[in-house]
């Protein structure tokens, strides 16, 4: 689905510099997932990511793992990320107390990508939340936001409870494992008994998946590919793993592989791209924001957000193409004219498109696509210009 060109050995050196210089390996960790020992088997490189020991990488280069999930697919662990159940008939009213999202128009399995956020407007975490028919919310959260979401959601908790609310919360145990690219259904349908031409993105299923009961199954992903993120006991990940390692189409990929591919996809890694400083506006996220929650306003800095919508921010995050040296986090974005007008976020070199890629923010005046910038990369001006997003097109499965 993509064009693709072979790689250079010098592109491929300097792709492999960035997604390393992403992540610091430490010999200390706090926290393993149950894959850990099977990834270090499989010649997995360790590094500490959000306080947990993770692969970055495998015995396949960076470039080799992201095309292969291009073009067939690949198995990511995130079982780092925080799973939360919502119980109680007031768990709607609980959710969309913290969110942007319309939670309660989510039909039976159906999830939505949604906002944390504070009275400032800022937002706290992005997150997904599933309408599941099991009598539960189910929340998927990122890993570096886990203390601060569970001691945000607890303190609301209290407050509910005292108020009379019928909510509770259970945080999983279970492992989450991403199966991501074009051939992940043909991989996956062999070990479901549901049709997954059925499941369309950003729905959910329970469901046994290879024999192993208690699986959630959520057509979704951080890849801008075809995916499914399977929630999975514990002590069955590993079998889940090697039998689906079994097939030829599927091959382990690491948080190197992860991030060029998300940022392709043009998708948000939150404490690079959003933060408590940015807003759903300035962060182009204004489409998770639900119809009715806008005319209510009723959720955390809604009076700062919704007036932003009609009115101009002064800052928008925009994407950014450059050929040349690879454009880091923290680089400067300037004006032809040589004014710092925002900074880059985040940046790598494209596997897929072979120019560098980076998303930022800029002065709103600049945020057009087309529009010619400059980035300051090792005090040496390279142009750039402005970009929509996603850079490589999305294959989510919608069921046409």
């Amino acid at each position: 689905p993509h064009t693709l060109l072979q790689s250079t050995s010098l592109y491929h050196t300097l792709l492999q510099s960035v997604s390393l210089s992403l992540f610091t390996s430490l010999t200390i960790y706090n926290s393993v997932t149950p894959l850990h020992d099977f990834h270090r088997s499989q010649g997995g490189k360790m590094v500490e990511f959000a306080g947990w020991s993770m692969p970055v990488q495998y015995r396949d280069s960076h470039i080799t793992s992201h095309l292969h999930t291009r073009h067939h697919c690949s198995i990511f662990d995130v079982s780092h990320m925080l799973q939360t159940k919502v119980y109680g008939k007031d768990r709607v009213k609980f959710m969309e107390s913290f969110v942007v999202g319309d939670i309660a128009e989510l039909k039976d399995n159906q999830g939505t990508l949604s906002l944390f956020t504070n009275t400032k407007g800022g937002i706290m975490d992005d997150l997904i939340v599933t309408k599941t028919d099991q009598g539960y919310l189910y929340v998927v959260s990122n890993a570096g936001c886990a203390d601060k979401d569970s001691a945000h959601m607890q303190a609301r908790l209290r407050e509910f409870k005292a108020a009379g609310h019928d909510v509770d919360l259970e945080y999983l145990e279970e492992s989450l494992i991403a199966l991501q690219g074009p051939s992940m259904a043909r991989v996956l349908q062999e070990g479901v008994g549901d049709d997954l031409s059925k499941l369309t993105f950003m729905t959910s299923v329970l469901t046994p998946v290879f024999g192993i009961p208690g699986c959630r199954v959520t057509r979704c992903g951080y890849t801008g590919e075809d995916g499914v993120e399977i929630s999975v006991p514990r002590d069955s990940v590993v079998a889940l793993t090697e039998r689906l390692l079994a097939n030829d189409e599927v091959k382990l990929a690491g948080l190197g592989s992860r991030d060029s591919l998300r940022l392709e996809a043009g998708l948000c890694l939150y404490g690079n791209d959003i933060d408590e400083t940015t807003t759903p506006v300035e962060a182009a996220l204004v489409w998770t924001i639900g119809k009715r929650r806008r005319q209510v306003r009723d959720f955390p800095g809604a009076d700062i957000i919704i007036p932003q919508i009609k009115a101009k921010t002064q800052r928008k995050r925009v994407g950014l193409i450059s050929n040349g040296p690879p454009i880091r986090q923290h680089t400067p974005i300037l004006s032809p004219e040589g004014r710092v007008i925002g900074e880059v976020t985040s940046g790598c070199p494209s596997p897929c498109l072979k120019q560098n890629v980076a998303m930022g923010y800029v002065e709103t005046s600049f945020s057009k696509a087309g529009t010619p910038v400059q980035v300051e990369v090792r005090k040496k001006m390279v142009p750039a210009v402005v970009s929509k997003m996603p850079f490589v097109p999305t294959n989510y499965y919608t069921g046409h």
